[in-house]
This record gives structure tokens, sequence and C-alpha cells, in this order.
């Protein structure tokens, strides 16, 4: 079966492209194809690396529990 992709077949399969699609839909393709590959190697990324870790919260500090304020003095009269 010898090499697939020889420069002989990339020039046949890029004036069947041609002639499928037309000069004026090649770019929105290959727009949209690089695009694509874009998208899947950012998802792939993403599957690979781990995922960050949060950070560790602060601790929490508690305070001592405050007395209620003391009640006035009641007026004589």
């Amino acid at each position: 079966m010898g090499d697939l992709l020889q420069p002989w077949h990339l020039v046949v399969l890029g004036v069947v492209a041609f002639l499928l699609f037309g000069a004026k839909r090649l770019p929105e393709l290959g727009k949209g194809l690089g695009e694509g590959l874009k998208g899947f190697k950012e998802g792939i990324k993403g599957v690979t690396d781990p995922a960050p870790t949060p950070p560790p919260a602060p601790p929490v500090q508690q305070s001592a529990p405050v007395a209620p304020p003391a009640a006035p003095p009641a007026d004589p009269k």
C-alpha cells in the first residue's frame, strides 16, 4: 500500500476539494476546521490536566462570648 499521503495525493485532494466546494467556500471551511481543532485541543488539554485544587480556607477565629450590657439603674420616684 505504501505511503498514503504523498505530495501528489495531496495535490489531487486539493483539486477535488476546490471543484466540490468552490473558491468562495474553501476559506470558510478552513476557518471552521481550524476553530474546531482549536476547541478540540483545549478540550483534550482540560481532560489531561489535573483539576486545580482550591486554596485552603483561612482558619476561623472564635471570639469570647460577649456579656449582654448591664441594665440601667431604675429611677426612684
